[in-house]
């Protein structure tokens, strides 16, 4: 009904345009310096410009519809990006950086014409790299203009819980949701998902709005010197700039939120983007008579500023707040009872704001940048599901961690030499009330035993300084067959007992990329990465006294090995194997598992003693086919098998909580006549660890926990069944004068697959959900001896499909 008010308010207006725009800006890729009289074309077309003396190029008068864009000059690698999406609604800024063709340093697009003659160019990280450019993150189906969603087609990528599921909690090469860093703009944040568990950087939603997206670099292993605290991977994302011409935007409905984006120049040197997003979930649970009421809002914005010639400016923000409470549903069933006993209420909000720097010098750039982050969450359980005796409270937490952070880097190209170097550091201040009820004391007067409760209760605060420095150094040999990068970071703190020692901390890595021919490259790197342990566990307290304070950083050695083959410009094909050895991990001192094996729900990690003793192994390869739009059809294939193993008190490796060994994931879209245009998307996974109750345990703590007990001295024994999912999505687009509109359809879980999900450890209630059903009739015993146990089994699917519109103007 809302899509037809608004085409009938749109039908008058169309005037339907034939042209568009597009616009951006050129650079060398080394020295950031604007080119000037850079020949930009559409392939296939008579259309042209250059680019003018501050390397900004404009096309207009262009024909609806998707092209492929060149940019090329002389004495420089030409450059392609594909399935640029041409519009009368928004123009689209599309900017390139050039890499000199007399030499292989330069860093080049994935999205780019990539020749093999420039496969050794991104020496930094020239393997485990793969990139998705803003027109893929839109139209992902299944994606529901998630990023965290998108790049589950990515090789090595899965999600926490079943590989594939409904969270965003990303696993790479079998490591866990926090070994993984983000960038935006070059400054950290260091979440990008609602409803976070904490510790563990996971989430139920992602909150980065698309709009603002450029294009997106996952490195999965070979990080850049510069980037610290990484052990999976590595997210940067990258942001246009805004309209420079006027005041433009678009409005987004789907079937789970409403977002609006503005844009447009604030001077001729100053644009801005900004945007806001309302979800309507908690509505649409009520109705699908569910008992949970999730609700968040998110905001984002970027001004970019020009100085001069040489310096510019980038102010960025982005920010969520999250609710997620209860309601009751008019229907009871034991899985909606479970749910409102087993899951804490969820409050929370995050931010993170920046400004960054970037001053060009002689032969490079310099950019500053300074950041401030916080995260604030508040959890609270109670055993009756009521919230109103205090007495019955089983959990209650209020946590905030704060950073504020500035990084300088120096980036330099002379004589045939890239290198960089510079220093980073960062206040920390955290604060942590909480108590929980791990298992209470149960009492069998009978035989005069006494099972004894675990109880969290304390309150932490600490304040603490990191730093960082690092240096990366690149060059091409052998007539640029060859082409080496050698990189080295230290970290440091003052809140460890041996943080201050630089040599603790000191991670080499080296990468090598070879021309076996004009369509293949060999790729090979090798590196050490440390991580601090999370905050959590680096804050807890007992009787006053820091139990982790000689916690040591998590190291991981990773080894990779890889081939290239480059067919065609728009046809890509990769084939790697990589290994990674952890060590100094977190173990819990309680019960002797390690923090691989925690975390995946919402709810924290990590508050209780560790040991920094454990091990851990993931290997394995991956296979990556990725095939440009140049006609009607893009695609994109990939297949990993990954071990992922973890060892605790014990020494003893077993499968860790991510530990999925088959992944794979398709993608194809096709551009249809009339601006129709259809995609599909695959994925599976296989079936993730999980471990049995302790039945006896779980029966003696349910009434009091609303879980059951997991039987650790089985930890991983069992798995679920694999998973599997197809997502399809249907666009139609209207064009009108200014004014674009977008009406799609977008299915998840086509085909109704069953969700493979961890059991559920219940009581049976009686007939009316009047309370528990018992063995005698009488009411439930404080040890659950006359509980009536049950299973309930996790594995449900449901279709979901979302009719929604986007309109750009």
């Amino acid at each position: 009904m809302r899509f037809i008010l608004i085409l009938c308010l749109l039908l008058p207006l169309a005037v339907f345009a034939q042209t568009g725009i597009i616009t951006g800006t050129i650079r060398d890729v080394n020295t950031q310096e604007p080119l000037i009289g850079v020949s930009v074309a559409l392939s296939g077309t008579s259309a042209g410009t250059v680019s003018n003396e501050t390397g900004t190029y404009r096309l207009t008068d262009i024909p609806l519809g998707s092209y492929t864009i060149v940019a090329s000059y002389v004495g420089y690698q030409a450059v392609s990006k594909f399935n640029v999406n041409v519009t009368s609604g928004n123009i689209q800024i599309i900017n390139f950086s050039l890499s000199p063709s007399t030499n292989k340093l330069e860093e080049v697009e994935i999205v780019a014409n990539r020749t093999q003659s420039a496969a050794i160019a991104d020496l930094v990280t020239p393997l485990s790299v793969q990139s998705l450019s803003t027109e893929e993150i839109r139209s992902n189906p299944g994606g529901n203009f998630d990023i965290s969603k998108v790049v589950q087609v990515l090789p090595g990528v899965a999600t926490a819980g079943t590989g594939g599921g409904s969270r965003n909690d990303l696993i790479i090469r079998g490591g866990a949701p926090n070994e993984n860093v983000y960038y935006l703009d070059g400054i950290e944040i260091p979440l990008i998902n609602h409803f976070t568990t904490q510790g563990s950087a996971g989430g139920a939603t992602g909150i980065l709005n698309v709009s603002f997206i450029e294009d997106l670099k996952v490195s999965s292993s070979a990080f850049d010197a510069r980037y610290g605290n990484a052990l999976a991977s590595v997210f940067e994302f990258r942001q246009r700039y805004g309209n420079p011409d006027r005041f433009s935007g678009n409005v987004r409905l789907s079937g789970s939120e409403f977002a609006t984006t503005l844009e447009g120049p604030i001077s001729p040197k100053t644009t801005y983007l900004v945007s806001a997003r309302r979800s309507y979930l908690q509505f649409l649970f009520k109705l699908l008579d569910l008992p949970i009421r999730p609700n968040y809002w998110d905001f984002q914005y970027k001004v970019d500023h020009k100085i001069d010639a040489k310096t510019s400016l980038s102010f960025i923000g982005v920010g969520a707040i999250d609710e997620f409470s209860f309601g009751v549903p008019r229907n009871s069933t034991p899985e909606n009872e479970y749910i409102l006993r087993s899951i804490p209420l969820n409050n929370q909000w995050n931010y993170t704001t920046g400004v960054s720097l970037k001053r060009l010098v002689e032969d490079g750039y310099v950019n500053l940048a300074l950041s401030r982050s916080a995260f604030n969450i508040d959890l609270e359980k109670y055993e009756d599901a009521q919230n109103t005796n205090a007495a019955l409270r089983t959990l209650k937490s209020t946590s905030r961690e704060t950073e504020n952070k500035f990084r300088l880097d120096v980036n330099k190209y002379k004589n045939g030499f890239k290198y960089a170097y510079g220093v980073s550091g960062q206040y920390v201040q955290f604060k942590n009330d909480l108590f929980n009820i791990i298992r209470k004391e149960v009492r069998d007067e009978q035989n005069n035993l006494v099972q004894p409760g675990i109880t969290v209760n304390y309150n932490t605060e600490l304040d603490f300084f990191r730093y960082g420095a690092f240096g990366q150094v690149s060059r091409s040999i052998l007539a640029n067959k060859l082409g080496l990068s050698l990189g080295v970071r230290t970290d440091l703190n003052t809140f460890t007992e041996t943080g201050n020692n630089p040599l603790k901390t000191l991670s080499p890595r080296l990468s090598a990329s070879y021309l076996l021919s004009d369509k293949w490259t060999l790729n090979a790197s090798t590196g050490i990465y440390y991580k601090l342990p999370i905050y959590t566990v680096l804050g807890y307290r007992e009787n006053g006294q820091f139990l982790n304070k000689d916690a040591e950083y998590t190291r991981s050695i990773h080894y990779v090995l890889g081939t290239e083959f480059l067919p065609r410009p728009d046809l890509r094909f990769t084939l790697e194997g990589f290994y990674k050895d952890y060590s100094n991990y977190p173990v819990s001192v309680r019960d002797g598992i390690s923090l691989a094996n925690q975390g995946g729900d919402f709810g924290s990690i990590g508050n209780e003693a560790v040991n920094t003793t454990g091990e851990g192994r993931a290997y394995g390869m991956e296979f990556y086919l990725q095939k440009k739009l140049t006609g009607t059809v893009f695609s994109v294939l990939s297949y990993t098998y990954v071990v992922s193993e973890f060892a605790g008190t014990d020494g003893r490796f077993i499968s860790s909580a991510w530990d999925y060994r088959h992944l794979i994931s398709g993608l194809i879209g096709k551009k249809l006549p009339r601006n129709w245009e259809a995609g599909a998307k695959y994925r599976f996974a296989g079936g993730a660890p999980t471990t049995p109750f302790n039945l006896e345990a779980s029966q003696r703590n349910y009434g009091s926990l609303g879980v059951g007990i997991l039987d650790y001295s089985r930890l991983n024994s069992d798995r679920l069944r694999p998973f599997s999912q197809l997502d399809v999505r249907i666009d139609k687009k209207w064009n009108f004068n200014r004014i674009t509109l977008d009406l799609f359809l977008d299915i998840a879980n086509v085909l109704g697959s069953n969700t493979p999900g961890y059991d559920r450890y219940t009581f049976q209630r009686n007939t009316g959900n009047t309370g528990f059903a018992t063995t005698d009739n009488n009411p439930l015993r404080e040890d659950g001896s006359n509980a009536i146990p049950l299973i309930l089994k996790n594995d449900d699917g449901n279709l979901v499909p979302t009719l929604g519109f986007i309109v750009e103007f």
